[in-house]
């Protein structure tokens, strides 16, 4: 490559104009003394510029698709820049091969629907209900009740130790009492009654029994007296009843009237929120044949793997060799859909990044059971999303990926299969 003297002295006439030295006005410095001092860089910064500039025409007046950057040789060995001298720089650039999937009406994908069966609504059902219990008092106590009450030591003749330990406000569970027998000591006493047990026995956590006891965990290791409680007050949750107040609390008003609505209304919202699982597991497949169809397209292994280390710098080679082979599945996954998006003119609007938001977000709340978010807590959350970056592009990105998958849909056969739950589940056992 011919360096360019035009370049350079124009470069230094423009440095001039810029220029801040002592003993010169702005704008008056001497050609000759930035030449002098500045010349070798404003020599390799031009040099730089016409590089990249022949990298870039070259790239696109052959049409090339590259992966990556281009990338210096790995012996090539900078020049000394003289200007007027000739200079030769050497590049390495890794073509994106060809990658090309036979969609057609023989590729028979499955397509896996999970069956909303009962056992699934009641549990949803009984999730609501607790959502919107609450905590009552009750009479007798129960296996997960939380009782309160005055503990004090007892003597072995079962007398209350005058000296031992007293506790007016004691709090226990029989939920989380280990021992059975000691448990059915206290299931079933009404209040203002006692009962004896035996808090080393009951609770096998001092933690625990120093909790119960309000005495330190050193001193709960020695405890092995029984104790008296007698119970003051017994909290109980109670699941929310099955009537309308129940009904508008967790779908809105009047939404839905009766038992057998609010039964179908889970069951609608299930099925909605597994058909983003069953999609999931749909384009997983998808991809799965594209790459057994492309397993023997070969790559530039070498150049992506130097452009990887020089773009990730804390990544060792070990670490580089156990990515790359992933990192190349995920090119070739990524390369068919761009192609497909690419073939049928597939453009993205702003309301697809927002559909496409909105379903993770509805999908977000099911994960913690709520089946039934107002839309203008959806709409909040959804603008909330997208305001940031990342969230905005990995949007777009599904919202292509959604439509390329449609594409692909038209094209193949689909074998439209239902499984349970658990079934569905066992697809992404140990991955």
């Amino acid at each position: 490559m011919p360096t360019t003297p035009k370049k350079v002295n124009k470069a230094i006439k423009d440095f001039c104009k810029k220029a801040n030295m002592p003993g010169f006005r702005k704008g008056c410095v001497p050609a000759g003394l930035v030449k002098k001092m500045y010349g070798k860089g404003l020599l390799a910064e031009e040099v730089n510029k016409l590089v990249s500039e022949a990298l870039y025409n070259y790239i696109k007046e052959n049409n090339l698709n590259i992966l990556g950057e281009p990338l210096p040789t790995e012996d090539f060995a900078a020049p000394s820049l003289v200007e007027g001298e000739d200079f030769t720089f050497s590049f390495d650039i890794a073509l994106a091969p060809e990658v090309k999937v036979d969609w057609n009406k023989n590729t028979k994908v499955p397509y896996y629907t999970i069956d909303v069966d009962q056992a699934l609504i009641d549990k949803q059902v009984a999730a609501y209900r607790g959502r919107y219990g609450k905590y009552v008092q009750a009479d007798a106590v129960e296996e997960k009740d939380v009782v309160k009450g005055e503990l004090v030591e007892l003597n072995a003749d079962g007398s209350v130790k005058e000296d031992g330990i007293k506790v007016e406000n004691a709090m226990l569970s029989p939920n989380y009492m280990k021992d059975k027998d000691e448990q059915a000591k206290v299931l079933g006493v009404a209040k203002e009654a006692s009962f004896v047990f035996n808090p080393a026995k009951a609770f096998v956590n001092e933690a625990e029994i120093a909790s119960l006891l309000q005495i330190k965990a050193e001193e709960a290791k020695a405890f092995t007296a029984d104790c008296q409680f007698t119970v003051k007050e017994i909290t109980r949750f109670a699941e929310a009843e099955m009537n309308q107040e129940f009904f508008d609390a967790s779908f809105g008003k009047d939404t839905v009237k009766t038992e057998e609505e609010f039964y179908a209304k889970i069951k609608e919202g299930l099925q909605e929120q597994f058909v983003a699982d069953s999609d999931i597991k749909f384009v997983i497949d998808l991809r799965e044949y594209a790459l057994e169809q492309l397993k023997d397209v070969q790559f530039a292994d070498a150049t992506l793997k130097r452009w990887l280390k020089l773009n990730n710098e804390k990544m060792t080679d070990e670490e580089i060799a156990n990515e790359y082979p992933k990192m190349i599945e995920d090119l070739k996954w990524q390369m068919v859909k761009d192609a497909l998006a690419k073939e049928n003119n597939v453009k993205i609007e702003k309301e697809d990044i927002e559909a496409v938001a909105k379903r993770s977000a509805k999908a977000q709340f099911a994960q913690y059971g709520m089946l039934n978010v107002p839309e203008d807590i959806l709409a909040n959350y959804v603008e909330e999303m997208l305001k940031d970056q990342n969230g905005a592009r990995n949007a777009a990105e599904r919202a292509s990926e959604n439509k390329v998958i449609a594409i692909i849909k038209e094209k193949i056969s689909i074998d439209n299969k239902t499984v349970s739950f658990d079934e569905f589940n066992k697809f992404f056992e140990g991955k």
